[in-house]
C-alpha cells in the first residue's frame, strides 16, 4: 500500500538517501535541495510541503506541494492551485509501477485542500523529461502553453466537491 508520510526528523535521513538514476538527475533536484528550498519558503511565509512516499514501510519517493503564487516569474498557473514541485522515485524502486501509484495518492491527497482552496493542481518538467511527461499526460495533466522557466508547464483540474470524510 502506498502512503504519504510528512518528512520529518524520523524520516529526513531516509528521504535524503533517495536518489535517482545518474541519468535523470538533470531532471529533478536532489531531496537535500528541495528540503532547503521548502524551508525557505515556510520561513518566507509561503505555503510547502514535503513527503515521502511509503511502500509499506519503505521510502520509495519523495513529494513536495507548493500553494498559491509567490514568485513573480511564477507561470499564471500558479495563480489559484496546488504545485506539484517535486515527484521522485528513486532508483532502486523504477519501473515497478509505483508512480502512478504515487501520483494518485498525491492528488487525492490535494483534493482535501489541505493549503486552502484551489481550482487546479500544476507542474512542470523538462522538454526532455519524455517518461514524466507520459505518467503526466496519462494522469490527466494537460500542457497549456506556458512555461516555468525552460520548463513545460501541465494543469489538471481538481475536483471543487468536498471530499468524503471532511465534514459538513
Amino acid at each position: 500500500m502506498i502512503t504519504l508520510k510528512p518528512v520529518n526528523e524520523d524520516n529526513l535521513l531516509d528521504i535524503i538517501r533517495l536518489t535517482v538514476r545518474e541519468d535523470q538527475k538533470s531532471f529533478v533536484a536532489t531531496n537535500t535541495e528541495s528540503l532547503l528550498e521548502a524551508y525557505c519558503a515556510l520561513a518566507s511565509g509561503e505555503a510547502a510541503q514535503a513527503m515521502g512516499i511509503y511502500e509499506g514501510d519503505t521510502p520509495v519517493r519523495f513529494v513536495q506541494f507548493g500553494y498559491g503564487s509567490s514568485q513573480a516569474d511564477d507561470p499564471p498557473a500558479a495563480r489559484g492551485g496546488y504545485c506539484l514541485w517535486r515527484f521522485m522515485i528513486d532508483k532502486a524502486h523504477q519501473g515497478r509501477g509505483l508512480g502512478r501509484q504515487a501520483l494518485a495518492v498525491a492528488l487525492e491527497y490535494l483534493q482535501t485542500f489541505p493549503c486552502g482552496p484551489a481550482t487546479h493542481c500544476w507542474l512542470s518538467y523538462e522538454p526532455e523529461n519524455t517518461v514524466a511527461r507520459a505518467l503526466y499526460q496519462s494522469m490527466g495533466f494537460a500542457e497549456n502553453g506556458q512555461k516555468c522557466g525552460e520548463e513545460i508547464v501541465a494543469v489538471r483540474p481538481l475536483d471543487q466537491r468536498r471530499p468524503s470524510g471532511t465534514g459538513s
